[in-house]
């Protein structure tokens, strides 16, 4: 089992950044693939950003070149620095992990980019 514990949500201002962080624990003997999903009220769940052991990512356009993923593998810890946000990011955050053909996921962060 893989436990998720998600931080750095919260309500910001428009232009505003904001960072997120993810731990990871449990019965973790490899470094997994993590990433970000978000959630729209009455909107799909969609990928943000994912990252995998060895430094590749992949960024959703919506947010390329304001969003950045970097991870800690030693901490197994994932991050997604927000910058420039916008309305339209508003959302849960979710957190997921792919392991040993299981995916996992933390109970998100509430993200909330208002004047």
């Amino acid at each position: 089992q893989v436990q998720l514990v998600e931080s750095g949500g919260g309500l910001v201002q428009p232009g505003g950044s904001l960072r997120l962080s993810c731990a990871a624990s449990g019965s973790i003997f490899s470094i997994p693939t993590m990433g970000w999903y978000r959630q729209a009220p009455g909107k799909q769940r969609d990928l943000v950003a994912a990252i995998t052991s060895g430094g590749s990512t992949n960024v959703a356009d919506s947010v390329k070149g304001r969003f950045t993923i970097s991870r800690d593998n030693a901490k197994i810890t994932v991050y997604l620095q927000m910058n420039s946000l916008k309305p339209e990011d508003t959302a849960v955050y979710y957190c997921t992990c792919a392991y040993r053909g299981n995916d996992y996921w933390g109970q998100g962060t509430q993200v909330t980019v208002s004047s």
